[in-house]
């Protein structure tokens, strides 16, 4: 009695546990499945292709330091992962701050960069990178030292600058390679 009752527990536990019930598994479901993974892929492809053409590029500098995600630099600076060579997304200047929050000459550079981004407020946009947080972006730059300060025109290849260096410094470098 025992053995019967044993077989019939493990009969019942098998053929009628919730994850068999009702299933019945062919080719038609799985292709069914994967049909919707590649369409819902398919329209986050084309969502992030809108962003990236409308309103996400600036038209205008904001007179203020955005911070940018990795996929914000990617729509409004530099699309690294299907360009090799530069090529620039923005519609006016830009000057990016690479930086982290630890990093003592990088809390004396912003400041700077606020400031700087008021001065130039009609011309050119002052970005903010953590590199903590965007890793991506600071090894496809090679930023090994911070605060790296790159001044991007709207033509032409961006410059460098390395370390905490006074506001005139920056000028110079903007009147330098943005207004040359």
């Amino acid at each position: 009695m025992n053995i019967i009752a044993l077989l019939s527990l493990m009969f019942f536990l098998i053929f009628c546990s919730p994850n068999n019930k009702g299933q019945i598994k062919n080719k038609d479901n799985n292709t069914s499945y994967q049909n919707d993974i590649k369409a819902n892929n398919n329209a986050t492809k084309k969502i992030y292709e809108i962003e990236i053409n409308n309103s996400k590029i600036n038209d205008k500098p904001t007179g203020k330091v955005e911070y940018l995600s990795t996929e914000d630099f990617i729509a409004k600076v530099f699309d690294y992962r299907i360009n090799n060579e530069w090529k620039y997304r923005g519609k006016v200047h830009c000057v990016i701050d690479f930086y982290a929050d630890w990093c003592a000459p990088c809390r004396r550079v912003s400041p700077i960069m606020e400031e700087l981004a008021q001065e130039y407020a009609n011309e050119i946009q002052f970005y903010k990178v953590n590199i903590d947080y965007e890793k991506e972006i600071a090894q496809v730059f090679g930023i090994r030292s911070i605060p790296a300060i790159m001044i991007c025109p709207l033509n032409g290849t961006p410059a460098m600058a390395i370390g905490a260096l006074p506001k005139q410094e920056y000028q110079k470098m903007i009147s330098e390679v943005i207004y040359k």
